[in-house]
């Protein structure tokens, strides 16, 4: 489909068509990225996406280490009862 960049205020866009819209299953707010010269726009990705299959894929790699050593603070020293 072909269409034209109209000015919207300092910006310039395009209309999409309802049944686009609709077949992409796009709501109010969507990704856009760039691809090989290409704008592409997507449906908006939930916060956290994939991080669960990541956590995973790290444990089964060996790769979920602590970064660094616990470094004790005066709470868990002085009022912290274990």
């Amino acid at each position: 489909m072909r269409t034209r960049l109209i000015q919207i205020g300092n910006s310039r866009g395009i209309r999409l068509p309802k049944p686009l819209i609709a077949q992409a299953g796009l709501s109010e707010e969507v990704d856009l990225e760039i691809h090989d010269g290409s704008i592409v726009i997507s449906r908006a990705g939930t916060p956290r996406t994939g991080w669960a299959d990541a956590a995973i894929a790290l444990n089964r790699n060996n790769e979920d280490k602590v970064l660094h050593e616990h470094c004790p603070t005066e709470f868990d020293e002085a009022e912290w009862t274990w």
